[in-house]
């Protein structure tokens, strides 16, 4: 995918009323924090913020370009909506380190239809997450099973999984994420 840009202004004002006119003026109150607990409170395109927000995931790094001269790698981690204007009110932001592993748990999609299902089985769902542990590069921005070579009696575990150099699977491998069962 590619690297998702938003720009940002950083900003001194903070409180409700100072937000109300960011969010009138078409740009979004933010923070953006680092894993040595520091915080920058900053500003983002209203438009060009939901353009990002509505394509990532939450393991999806964006670009932050702050003021026009400093970027940072940064995870969107938590968005404040409106759910009947359809409006975000507030977003955060956080850069993690670049050599510092972090663990995520990630959900799992599946894509096809298992071959034993097509033969009248059906197929169980086991384990929705798989935990995770890289650097923030590193970390898959989706985890897509493809289950159409799965029949009746087969199962597929966490260890069918394969994943890029730098990154260590915490679930136990034998755990079992999907399986094809016989009908009754």
């Amino acid at each position: 995918m590619d690297q998702m840009v938003i720009n940002a202004k950083t900003r001194t004002t903070m409180g409700k009323k100072a937000a109300k006119v960011l969010r009138t003026t078409g740009r979004i109150p933010a923070i953006m924090y680092n894993s040595k607990g520091q915080s920058t409170m900053i500003d983002v395109d209203e438009t060009e913020f939901n353009k990002v927000w509505r394509t990532v995931t939450p393991t999806t790094l964006v670009t932050l370009k702050i003021d026009g001269k400093d970027s940072a790698e940064a995870f969107i981690k938590d968005t404040e909506y409106n759910i009947r204007t359809d409006k975000v009110l507030h977003a955060d932001f956080f850069e993690p380190a670049s050599d510092k592993e972090l663990t995520v748990k990630m959900k799992l999609q599946y894509t096809g239809t298992p071959a034993g299902v097509l033969k009248g089985g059906f197929m169980r769902k086991h384990t929705p997450f798989v935990t995770l542990k890289a650097v923030a590069k590193n970390i898959p921005e989706r985890l897509v099973v493809d289950v159409s070579g799965i029949n009746v009696g087969e199962h597929f575990c966490v260890k069918d999984l394969s994943f890029a150099k730098g990154v260590t699977v915490l679930t136990p491998p034998e755990t079992y994420l999907v399986s094809v069962s016989p009908a009754r």
